[in-house]
């Protein structure tokens, strides 16, 4: 009988869960991604949670399904944004309800990580890598646009936020512009689609980068103009992903003048895209800065990450 941890997260766009074994192989996981209305730019967190609490049995079923001979022995979930004590987000209380919920009925211990936590580890895991230094990081999400140094600790990370977007993130500048082409939310992966249509110069865009501090509204203030003068979808898309590679090699640089690191992790759903990893692997050649990127199912939300965090605590209190 193979013992397994579950991993429950639900963010603002998927309802996730995951199981691992104590070897730190995923065995199932199952996720299903929020309905938003088209042309809509999201959901309210009302409404994300009732979806979540609607999701969440259906996807314990396709879990499990095909499953037999195993014991679940601890249970993780995401029960908050960030790994701070103010950090609160109403569509995490499902996760945290259920995870908690079945640890008092199997009698097996719940391991509580945050959200943001979980994408560290699911970007380390899918790359198959563990550093013991301190290394930087980049959160890119559709609500998240954080630059972290992340301390290896004995369990979980310690973080500190050191830069990121003092406005809107990149994935809100990627998906308000996608649906303003009429693509689908959230529009990241249908962007990238149309980027891939584009051949020849594009226009140069502007990037507002200030120290660590990186600013998107400006340059969503001038894509909108360029969409409002005709501008050819195709290259919109295109530029856009350029805008923010841009924005964050500036931003990178400049955090290495203050913190000598040698790694740098790229986690998140933003992540995932071909041309802003492109940018970044160029840009940051000459700083001999070794670029890691999770698999990209495994950028986007999931609770894998949450899951594999709970095996290493299960391990450490001599599961």
């Amino acid at each position: 009988m193979q013992k397994l941890v579950l991993g429950i997260d639900t963010s603002n766009y998927t309802t996730s869960l995951a199981l691992m074994n104590l070897e730190g192989r995923l065995v199932s996981e199952a996720r299903q991604l929020l309905p938003v209305q088209q042309g809509s730019l999201g959901l309210r967190q009302s409404d994300a949670l009732f979806h979540h609490v609607k999701n969440l049995p259906v996807l314990f079923n396709n879990l499990l399904m095909g499953l037999d001979d195993y014991e679940i022995v601890a249970v993780s979930a995401a029960t908050r944004p960030r790994p701070l004590d103010d950090s609160y987000m109403p569509v995490f209380l499902a996760a945290s309800s259920y995870g908690q919920s079945i640890s008092q009925i199997m009698r097996i211990p719940f391991f509580p990580y945050s959200h943001q936590e979980g994408h560290i580890e699911a970007g380390l895991w899918s790359a198959n890598i563990q550093f013991q230094q301190p290394f930087l990081a980049f959160h890119l999400s559709g609500g998240t646009t954080e630059l972290l140094l992340v301390i290896p600790a004995k369990e979980g990370y310690d973080i500190d936020i050191i830069g990121g977007s003092i406005d809107i993130s990149a994935g809100q500048l990627i998906d308000r512009i996608g649906v303003r082409l009429g693509l689908p939310f959230p529009a990241g992966p249908h962007l990238e689609d149309l980027a891939d249509q584009w051949i020849g110069q594009a226009m140069e865009t502007p990037i507002s980068v200030k120290a660590t501090t990186v600013s998107f509204s400006g340059p969503e203030t001038f894509f909108q103009r360029q969409i409002d003068k005709g501008s050819m979808p195709k290259e919109i898309a295109y530029i856009a992903f350029q805008c923010v590679g841009r924005s964050l090699l500036s931003c990178t640089r400049n955090a290495l003048k203050n913190h000598a690191s040698k790694a740098l992790l790229l986690v998140g759903g933003v992540a995932s895209n071909k041309y802003i990893r492109a940018v970044l692997s160029d840009g940051l050649k000459e700083n001999s800065l070794n670029i890691n990127y999770g698999l990209p199912k495994y950028c986007t939300d999931n609770a894998v990450g949450i899951s594999a965090l709970g095996v290493k605590k299960y391990i450490s209190i001599g599961g």
